[in-house]
């Protein structure tokens, strides 16, 4: 009976277990320039160069946003930039992705980055309205197109979530929170001894850890 009683209890625990998010670790994009990308991302946005990887016809770069986030980029030789396209402006056919948003912490971070666009001759938009957030477009050396947000003061959705869509799809009318029961329960979790890791592109960056100081 006690052998049959754990598992049952295991999962129940693991039904019913949240999974923590810690924000973007990253995200990766694509250039045929990393050298334009550095000057931009480094140079002109101040965001440290933390990571690089690379081989003949292949580089992995890592920029610092925050203490937690990053933005990567692989540089491949034959990557051209993508066709310019309006930040949510709706697309035909195959797409995945849209724009970049970054956070800023506050107005004057927001102005300081538009103004570091303008003084460098790249296109910026007006500071723009959303209700809970101030944000301004430009795009990147790639093309990539990016917002910089900044938060309106007492304003988070996040806290107080809210659906403002006229027509809402079926799903989204359950509320914001995860609606137990719409997907398999895990009834074979993996058990600690068969948790596998294997080795990837990385690795090199911790060869010499520890022996370097953290500058």
């Amino acid at each position: 009976m006690q052998a049959a009683s754990g598992p049952a209890i295991f999962e129940r625990v693991t039904a019913h277990h949240m999974v923590q998010y810690s924000g973007i670790n990253h995200l990766a994009m694509v250039t045929g320039d990393m050298n334009a990308t550095i000057r931009f991302w480094r140079d002109l946005l101040g965001m440290r160069l933390v990571a690089g990887l690379g081989r003949p016809g292949y580089r992995h770069y890592f920029f610092e946003i925050t203490g937690h986030d990053m933005i990567a980029f692989f540089e491949w030789p034959d990557a051209e930039p993508l066709p310019e396209k309006d930040h949510g402006t709706p697309v035909k056919g195959p797409v995945g992705f849209d724009h970049v948003a970054i956070e800023v912490a506050t107005e004057d971070d927001l102005w300081e980055v538009k103004d570091r666009l303008a003084a460098a001759e790249i296109w910026v938009s007006e500071v723009i309205d959303h209700g809970f957030i101030h944000s301004i477009y430009a795009f990147d050396p790639n093309n990539i197109p990016i917002e910089f947000s900044a938060p309106v003061p007492g304003v988070d959705v996040r806290r107080r979530p809210k659906m403002k869509d006229a027509a809402p799809v079926a799903a989204a009318l359950e509320g914001a929170d995860p609606q137990p029961g719409r997907w398999p329960a895990v009834s074979q979790p993996t058990s600690v001894s068969d948790r596998a890791v294997y080795p990837g592109e990385g690795n090199v960056l911790i060869e010499d850890e520890g022996t370097e100081d953290d500058n």
